[in-house]
């Protein structure tokens, strides 16, 4: 069974950078490439609990170019159409994710990973 995931996109650098700090310490995370896979909806809700993240917005990449065009910096923002636009726009997604055991933190920068080993 596996106990730890990393969401992760292949053509980040601080993706490859957890991943080896992982493997260092002969962890194997099964690997999640959410550009391809997005999370369902109760994933993310599932992820969003597990970071302790109560606004969506705390998982967004807010730099992205989608970000500003989807009007995601209102406050009016209903936190249901932040969650469809993190699916729908995975891009937006804060990366790396590492969860472990029931536990989950973004790995920004890197080694924040092992804070949960």
């Amino acid at each position: 069974m596996t106990t730890s995931t990393l969401y992760y996109n292949p053509n980040c650098s601080k993706c490859h950078a957890a991943l080896a700090l992982l493997r260092e310490r002969g962890i194997e995370p099964q690997l999640v490439a959410y550009l391809d896979q997005p999370p369902t909806p109760a994933e993310l809700v599932d992820l969003l609990d597990l970071l302790g993240l109560t606004d969506a917005r705390q998982l967004m990449r807010k730099g992205e170019a989608e970000y500003a065009a989807l009007g995601l910096d209102d406050p009016g923002q209903s936190q249901e159409a932040l969650r469809a636009a993190l699916i729908e726009h995975p891009q937006l997604i804060e990366r790396p994710i590492f969860v472990h055991l029931g536990r989950a933190v973004i790995g920004r920068p890197p080694e924040k990973v092992l804070d949960i080993l």
